[in-house]
């Protein structure tokens, strides 16, 4: 039983340059493990843990010779900077392994070194899932944040691009067991959407293009030509929209409302290692 996505990764070739992004740019409380996964993994990793939805993963391979770090530049060879990997949990990883390949779900050999089982892109629309024990991470920020600076959410929606919303519906709700919507027309952003609801952490929405003449559609039919299914955007929330557009320009990060939606900022890719960062209201 799946019981919820603690977090999402990015994975970028400069660890201190995105570790700089979300902490000194968009002020938001970042754990640099570097030090312990670079010996234990061959990778650097740190962990963005806002309040509210899930948390942000920061990933960089580091030794060439480790899975971790083979998996993370064989990504950046094949897709470049951006939205790697979706991290679900369940009691037992391997139990659950065992049940989702029954179910028909691509579940690959478990990598050396790893606690958690990964499920091929090829069967989940893209997204390369990995399933880890419940409370994989327990870290905490300590320290202070400056309360002049914006409070951004967690990760409270990840918006996945898919070609077949129906099958998609089928893999996420009946193969990956996670509660699932019912599939809308949503007619103002010309697609079809279906919202997908772990038990804890944001929501996973799945979307497919219905009215290319629509600004939103129209984005994702570019992103399917360009990159094929997956992970499109990142959905944070803040309290302070205005305040928030302008912290992130004054640290040079352009942001602008998204051409969908003038009530919702964008950062695009180029400014966020190539993960799209799109920032609603709280």
């Amino acid at each position: 039983m799946i019981t919820g996505m603690p977090r999402i990764a990015i994975a970028a070739h400069d660890f201190s340059a995105l570790v700089s992004l979300f902490r000194d740019k968009f002020h938001m409380p970042v754990l640099d493990l570097s030090e312990m996964s670079r010996k234990e993994y061959g990778a650097a990793l740190g962990m963005c843990v806002p309040a509210g939805g899930s948390n942000i993963e920061l990933m960089c391979p580091v030794d060439p010779d480790t899975p971790l770090s083979k998996s993370l530049q064989g990504f950046l060879d094949r897709r470049g900077e951006g939205l790697f990997a979706l991290m679900l949990e369940a009691p037992v990883p391997d139990d659950e392994a065992a049940e989702l390949a029954e179910r028909g779900l691509n579940v690959m050999p478990l990598m050396p070194g790893a606690f958690g089982r990964d499920l091929h892109p090829n069967s989940t629309h893209g997204v390369l899932i990995r399933v880890y024990p419940v409370n994989s991470f327990k870290g905490e920020y300590k320290r202070a944040l400056d309360d002049r600076a914006p409070r951004l959410s967690g990760i409270v929606r990840v918006i996945v691009a898919v070609e077949d919303i129906e099958h998609a519906v089928e893999v996420y709700g009946s193969q990956l067991k996670l509660p699932m919507g019912t599939i809308l027309d949503d007619a103002e952003r010309g697609v079809w959407s279906a919202i997908c609801r772990p038990p804890t952490g944001g929501v996973i929405e799945l979307v497919a293009v219905k009215d290319p003449s629509r600004t939103f559609a129209r984005a994702i039919e570019r992103h399917l030509e360009e990159k094929r299914e997956g992970m499109y955007a990142l959905v944070l929330e803040s309290p302070d929209l205005p305040a928030t557009a302008n912290s992130l320009a004054g640290h040079g990060i352009r942001v602008h409302p998204a051409a969908d939606n003038r009530n919702v900022l964008e950062v695009p890719r180029e400014d966020a290692f190539g993960a799209l960062i799109r920032i609603q209201a709280a």
